[in-house]
């Protein structure tokens, strides 16, 4: 038990990555009284993730900086395949597009993970007073098991160690001309966990103090060597292989080709990929050999950026490589491994890399992790806030390990084929080939694009029965009224316009993470009678006493929806036949501060200057009667109905939401 002074949060996010600020991000957004702390004493300044997804970006835009990084980072938009001929001569075989085309209204791109982390940590300031606690560490966490289902008890106890920041050292090379490049060899997994090291050291040292408090919640970002999984009993399970990899960080100097593009080689002498990133700079992933030229194996502990680069060039020949700026490089080992369980009794989470880990080369790492917490956010955000109840964290270890599981089953493929040797011919079993290599890259990026995640039945995705729903009871959306938007997966985007002013939106651009559920009501040609008396008929049932809207309303919420719902009519009348003051006041709000809300009602239809975005149609939604669908706060679809079932939607909400 602690005692003496003791202070009490709602959320505390030990590690301040990417997923660690993502999960910030939420709490900053939805009010939650939270605090992040990191064991490092500054933030990166290179090296670590780069690869940014198409699904990754829709989430940037989401929060509002997704433009801002898209105009930054650099682009990739198609993929060259390098392989060897029949007298072992590189050429180029073969090129596919990077990413599905239409699939989203952003592809693939790089940017250094450290400018990804100043875009999350402004909004997390623009948002709120959080900051991120630096040289700060836990040395303790307990879980009393007599609190663990209370809605406001603090059952997560914890010590925390701050720390104090050693004088810098200036780390020099024996060779001036060799200047010291930083590596990540520090956090690869070839390297051992230092954290108890760190603790240890940082108990005996003078000055350190600690701080005893209470969370309701607990999440460790804290990555690979994750502290917080081991306090919760959670094991890696998986495989290392022998595959050893180097990654350089370089400004290239060369004569080979396609050195701007995505480019996947293989050769006699090994494999390599090629992905460019923003300001001249490339980095490479390199196959390292097991054994030197006289058979000695190699000591992985002795990789460095000259014998690397010496291992590029093996591969490129007859092409050449050197470079003069080498901002960073590490090297690693391949393996895939996820932890044994996502959570102790749903107060103290895992997420990113901390649960599961993996080969970078698909661009993955970063990304999934913010996926993670950008899943887990807006749940633990809406039970703290007393909006949502408690079985709904249930859900992120359900449908994050499933998509862990899914991530792992593609990097050993994908790992496996990029690690061997190309095939000599047709008849050669052990050899990759070079068909089958293409195939999986391509099915590959409609996965690591991160737009294919479909998540299961549960009381958030209504598709099917799932474990624990009373048959009697069972919820399921009907799929067939909008064939093209899968429950379970994210909304794909297609223009609508503005019915108050013409403007043409992309309709995830009307979709913020800011914590509400969107019931986007498709509500057909409301100009013909009977269909605008349906519309009306919702329109009177959301506004009576005993709908969701008015039952599940947040505490202090005056007038119109408050700010857990957001009601938004997309019709497929004419735009100019159509006057908005003349639709149900429920879909357009009227503030006696600010009048009518003009910002409510889309329509499907043609713009002035960007063509006709053909939603009804790319939806599958019958343009004559409609539909209604429900979203989640993070953009995944829930359920889907007809405009009088609304004794469903009660139900759904019901089910998920405090009274």
């Amino acid at each position: 038990m602690l005692s003496g002074n003791v202070s009490k949060i709602d959320v505390l996010i030990i590690g301040a990555g990417p997923s660690g600020l993502m999960l910030a991000t939420w709490m900053a957004r939805m009010g939650v009284k939270t605090r992040i702390v990191d064991k490092r004493f500054d933030r990166i300044n290179s090296g670590q993730a780069d690869g940014l997804q198409s699904r990754t970006f829709e989430i940037f835009d989401s929060l509002g900086f997704g433009q801002d990084i898209w105009r930054e980072a650099n682009h990739m938009l198609e993929i060259r395949f390098w392989n060897p001929d029949r007298s072992n001569k590189l050429y180029r075989s073969d090129a596919i597009v990077d990413t599905v085309p239409g699939l989203s209204r952003f592809q693939q791109a790089t940017l250094h993970q450290a400018r990804v982390e100043d875009h999350l940590l402004n909004y997390i300031r623009k948002h709120s007073e959080i900051e991120v606690e630096y040289g700060c560490m836990p040395e303790s966490l307990s879980i009393n098991m007599d609190m663990v289902e209370g809605d406001d008890e603090y059952p997560v106890a914890m010590t925390l160690r701050h720390l104090v920041k050693p004088v810098a050292k200036t780390e020099t090379s024996n060779d001036p001309r060799k200047p010291v490049i930083p590596n990540g060899l520090y956090r690869s997994n070839i390297a051992a966990d230092t954290t108890d090291a760190l603790l240890q050291n940082a108990q005996s040292t003078e000055g350190t103090r600690t701080e005893k408090i209470l969370a309701k919640y607990v999440v460790g970002c804290d990555g690979a060597h994750s502290w917080t999984r081991r306090q919760i009993g959670s094991v890696m399970e998986g495989e290392h292989t022998d595959y050893i990899w180097g990654v350089l960080d370089i400004i290239p100097i060369t004569d080979f080709p396609d050195i701007r593009y995505r480019c996947a080689i293989h050769s006699s002498s090994g494999s390599m990929m090629v992905i460019p990133r923003e300001d001249r700079y490339v980095r490479l992933y390199i196959q390292v050999t097991d054994t030197d030229e006289s058979g000695k194996v190699i000591d992985r502990f002795k990789i460095n950026p000259e014998n690397l680069v010496q291992a590029a060039n093996n591969i490129l020949a007859p092409y050449k490589i050197s470079y003069k700026h080498c901002h960073w490089w590490t090297a690693y080992r391949i393996g895939q491994r996820v932890g044994s369980k996502f959570s102790a009794y749903e107060r103290v989470f895992l997420a990113g890399d901390a649960v599961h880990t993996h080969s970078p080369k698909a661009g993955q790492g970063m990304n999934i992790s913010m996926h993670d917490t950008y899943n887990l956010g807006w749940k633990l955000a809406s039970v703290v806030k007393g909006q949502a109840k408690r079985s709904l964290l249930e859900t992120y270890s359900t449908e994050r390990r499933q998509i862990a599981k899914e991530l792992i089953e593609f990097d050993q493929r994908f790992s496996r084929l990029f690690s061997g040797r190309p095939a000599k011919d047709i008849m050669d079993k052990e050899g990759i080939d070079l068909t089958t290599f293409k195939e999986v890259f391509e099915k590959g990026n409609l996965f690591a694009s991160g737009c294919a995640v479909d998540y299961g039945s549960s009381p958030i995705v209504a598709k099917m029965s799932y474990p624990g729903n009373a048959r009697s009871d069972c919820l399921v959306g009907k799929q067939d009224l909008a064939p093209n938007v899968p429950i379970g997966m994210r909304i794909p985007s297609h223009r609508i316009l503005n019915q108050s002013d013409a403007r043409p939106w992309h309709l995830q651009e009307l979709l913020p993470s800011d914590g509400a559920w969107r019931v986007l009501v498709f509500a057909g040609d409301i100009l013909e009678p009977a269909q605008f008396s349906r519309y009306s008929a919702f329109g009177k049932a959301l506004s009576s006493p005993d709908s969701f809207v008015n039952q599940h309303k947040p505490k202090g919420a005056e007038g119109g929806l408050g700010s857990l719902f957001e009601i938004l009519t997309i019709h497929s009348s004419p735009r100019a036949k159509v006057e908005l003051l003349s639709l149900p006041e429920v879909f357009h709000p009227y503030s006696p501060e600010y009048g009518w809300d003009y910002n409510k009602i889309y329509v499907d239809d043609r713009s002035h200057h960007e063509g006709h975005g053909q939603a009804y149609a790319n939806y599958g939604i019958d343009p004559r009667r409609g539909c209604v669908v429900v979203m989640r706060p993070d953009q995944y679809v829930s359920w889907i109905g007809e405009l009088e079932d609304i004794d469903e939607m009660n139900r759904f909400f019901g089910r998920i939401l405090t009274a």
